[in-house]
């Protein structure tokens, strides 16, 4: 299994990219960021130089938008920090739901997404893409360039299309439940469309938060640095509601449920620890969509996701034991889950 370290793009940028070695050097293989130009700096930039500053790790947005960038540009600029430092980025790629939403813009359509892989993916191959009636290259792509294109999702239409189109499924939360239910769905739609379903790259990322023990007082301690995540994820699963209703058959309950006392979002507070529009996430919440506990509890659920399908776990590692989590990783539980 891979394993992923996800990061905001706050500044220093010299803290993020020094956390992105520790991370490479306990073995982690992927570096990932948000990307919502308002809330955070430009991760793309940073990328750069955590390219520079690592030797194999494979960077990349968790996640990008067809919306704030044209789809030439973020193609040529995956395609350049390929051709500097070697096939070394991967282009995560959903609705945008911060990066839209703050700048005063509806999320992407699905139709839109659509379209931007293709084109971003064709053109970082240095391949041909049609630009709405336009036909382009890049004619300094060098031949062997690759350019994975990863789609997050969660509602049905997404992951039907996620099987069909993306290189890679992006789901984010740990819940096994719900994490089976939708590595099935989009294995199916892979299937459907004559495709082989293994080619589809299963990334699972959550917050993960290593604990001493399982006291009382330590897991409150974890939970209440990663209920932000639930808070998050709801935003996504209010879209779904307000689409299909309540109770759809078509979104499974676990998923839906938990946001009955939802009363809105500030999205100054997006992906941190102290965010207080998070008191409607329950503990069951956090502690099935997260992975907190003794390095064991990580271990055994680490090895039940693999079970399911799941190719890589990206930590998100916004809370209050960065350093602590990075290296816990590299000495108990990717060792273990690898060894």
């Amino acid at each position: 299994m891979d394993f992923g370290l996800v990061l905001q793009t706050d500044p220093p940028a010299s803290r993020v990219i020094e956390l992105m070695k520790r991370a490479e050097g306990n073995g982690f293989t992927y570096g990932w960021t948000f990307d919502s130009a308002v809330l955070w700096q430009e991760p793309f930039v940073i990328y750069s130089q955590i390219l520079a500053n690592t030797e194999k790790l494979t960077v990349g947005p968790m996640v990008t938008n067809p919306g704030t960038r044209t789809w030439e540009v973020t193609a040529s600029t995956f395609a350049t920090l390929n051709d500097m430092y070697g096939n070394r980025t991967v282009c995560g790629i959903g609705r945008g739901d911060s990066a839209m939403r703050v700048a005063g813009r509806k999320p992407n359509t699905l139709a839109r997404i659509s379209g931007a892989m293709k084109v971003i993916r064709a053109l970082g191959r240095g391949d041909e893409a049609d630009l709405g009636g336009t036909v382009i290259r890049f004619p300094w792509v060098k031949p062997g360039a690759e350019l994975p294109v990863w789609m997050a999702a969660y509602g049905p239409k997404a992951l039907k299309m996620t099987g069909e189109e993306a290189d890679g499924f992006i789901l984010q939360l740990a819940d096994l439940y719900l994490t089976e239910y939708m590595v099935k769905a989009v294995k199916n739609a892979a299937a459907e469309a004559g495709r082989d379903p293994s080619d589809v790259k299963i990334c699972v990322a959550a917050p993960a938060y290593i604990t001493k023990d399982d006291s009382p007082e330590a897991l409150a301690h974890a939970r209440e640095q990663c209920r932000w995540f639930g808070g998050m994820v709801g935003n996504h699963v209010a879209d779904l509601v307000a689409k299909y209703g309540e109770h759809s058959a078509a979104v499974p309950d676990e998923l839906t449920e938990y946001i009955k006392a939802r009363e809105g979002y500030d999205y100054s507070h997006h992906g941190r620890a102290d965010n207080p529009d998070t008191a409607f996430v329950p503990d069951e919440i956090v502690d099935r969509f997260c992975i907190i506990g003794p390095a064991e509890k990580h271990i055994e659920k680490l090895n039940a996701l693999r079970e399911l399908g799941v190719d890589q776990f990206a930590v998100y590692d916004m809370h209050d034991a960065q350093e602590a989590t990075i290296d816990a990783y590299g000495t108990k539980v990717i060792p273990a889950i690898n060894g």
